[in-house]
């Protein structure tokens, strides 16, 4: 059951839907929830009973769809945890590649890409990189690649910045 939103014709309540439509990848279903609760508030605070948020649910499940959809929502928390383990979706993609490698992966990426945190550590102290299968050398080299972009590319400078500061030595406005 889903902790927030009102009842639906059928019964089920807008964040019932979400969650549904996140775990049976039902992108028709998904676009029918937005239309009316596509709230950041809505997305990042409706929770199934384990503390799961649509997120976790897309990436446990491998709905890759849905995830597409979804962190192209204004507002959208990439990285929440949930109450029972402390797992962000990141985390969720890593289970999830234990069983099917190439589509773990693929969610993995794409949360990624995203601008998920590898290097959010679960109740069990555990980062992403940390529970992945030792011989998922893909998944590992893109936590990897993920936690050195992230830790990078807080001491990166954009290029553009350094030309603008260049060009107002002096002046003062």
């Amino acid at each position: 059951m889903a902790s927030t939103g009102d009842n639906h014709d059928d019964g089920a309540s807008p964040s019932e839907l979400l969650i549904e439509a996140a775990r049976r990848n039902n992108t028709d279903l998904l676009s029918e929830v937005l239309l009316k609760n596509s709230t950041a508030e809505f997305l990042n605070n409706t929770c199934d009973a384990l503390g799961n948020t649509a997120l976790h649910v897309a990436a446990q499940y491998g709905s890759y769809d849905i995830l597409d959809v979804l962190l192209d929502q204004e507002g959208l928390e990439v990285d929440p945890v949930n109450k029972i383990e402390g797992d962000t979706p990141l985390h969720k993609a890593v289970f999830l590649a234990r069983e099917h490698q190439e589509l773990g992966l693929e969610v993995a990426e794409l949360l990624l890409d995203a601008g998920a945190d590898p290097r959010v550590r679960n109740k069990q102290k555990m980062k992403p990189l940390d529970v992945t299968d030792p011989r998922d050398t893909k998944l590992r080299k893109a936590l990897v690649n993920g936690e050195y972009t992230m830790t990078a590319g807080n001491d990166l400078v954009d290029e553009n910045d350094l030309e603008d500061d260049a060009g107002s030595e002096g002046e003062s406005e």
